[in-house]
């Protein structure tokens, strides 16, 4: 296990790309992070986490729409919101049968592009990777690098120095259904009845 101070070190993104699991700043809160593509980690992922396999929440965090295409979530669907990104907003899209690791209770899982320039240049770098708060399962999420260690100690491969994270608002998180954007839990941006950002 490893901590580091930085998402600019080198490091980091090599560590992901060969499959580790991580604790590192997002563009919201801290979030325990894994390359979205690699279905043994995200397995791992999961298991560090002690939930079941019904509860398999979290989010892939991307630096472009392109990103999320090239993952091969349907490029159609994508169209539909990308209009949005990028923005602290995670959108439930439906998921192909191919990277059914990634379902979340069904086949779907909420994607979200970085605004975040930091973040943004180091998913630039690793490519998608699936987030998920920094806690056990029913514990409140961490806020900074030492609640983090108390959780996972030495069982995850990094961390990442970000600081005091408690007053970031989290994402908001909508869903696309019936041609519209319909929001599921507010949070760091608004969107009105029609589906845009306000």
């Amino acid at each position: 296990m490893i901590v580091f101070d930085s998402l600019d070190d080198a490091q980091v993104a090599a560590m992901l790309q060969k499959g580790a699991v991580g604790i590192i700043p997002t563009d919201t809160i801290y979030g325990i992070v894994t390359r979205a593509g690699d279905a043994q980690a995200v397995d791992r992922l999961y298991q560090l986490k002690q939930r079941p396999d019904e509860i398999r929440s979290g989010t892939v965090i991307a630096a472009s729409v392109q990103q999320l295409v090239d993952l091969g979530i349907d490029r159609a669907a994508i169209q539909q919101v990308a209009h949005l990104w990028p923005n602290p907003l995670s959108i439930e899209l439906p998921v192909p049968e191919e990277l059914s690791h990634l379902y979340q209770s069904g086949a779907h899982r909420a994607f979200r592009v970085v605004a975040d320039p930091q973040v943004q240049a180091f998913l630039h770098k690793t490519g998608p990777l699936l987030t998920t708060s920094v806690n056990r399962s029913g514990m409140p999420p961490a806020t900074n690098l030492a609640q983090a260690q108390a959780y996972f100690g030495d069982k995850v491969d990094l961390y990442v120095q970000g600081g005091e994270l408690g007053n970031r608002p989290p994402s908001t998180v909508a869903v696309f259904k019936d041609d519209k954007v319909q929001v599921v839990r507010p949070g760091a941006v608004t969107i009105n009845e029609s589906g845009e950002i306000v």
